[in-house]
């Protein structure tokens, strides 16, 4: 079974953030999702801030995520950028309603 960008965002769904206690693609924190023919997953996203100490953490679990539907760790690319930057209009009515937003 050939794996899609759908299904890839669908388990970075489990990836939660340390601090908000919401999911990244939740928050508006992924952008893209890109599968090529050798097998490799590169996730573009971003973080709420600059410098954000939790990083790390939100890296590994993701690749435990996604290693979990088939793909190797040392294949999981995460290109992290601040173009464009974050703001709170990428987040889900869901997230925006747990933070009482809306």
């Amino acid at each position: 079974m050939k794996l899609t960008k759908k299904d890839i965002l669908k388990k970075l769904e489990e990836v939660i953030d340390p601090e908000l206690n919401i999911s990244i693609v939740d928050l508006g924190l992924v952008y893209d999702v890109k599968i090529d023919k050798k097998n490799n997953v590169k996730i573009i996203m971003t973080l709420t801030t600059i410098g954000c100490p939790l990083i790390s953490v939100i890296e590994e679990d993701i690749k435990n995520k996604i290693s979990e539907l088939g793909f190797l760790k040392e294949k999981i690319i995460i290109d992290l950028t601040f173009d464009p930057p974050w703001t709170i209009e990428k987040m889900s009515e869901k997230a925006k309603a747990i933070l009482g937003i809306i």
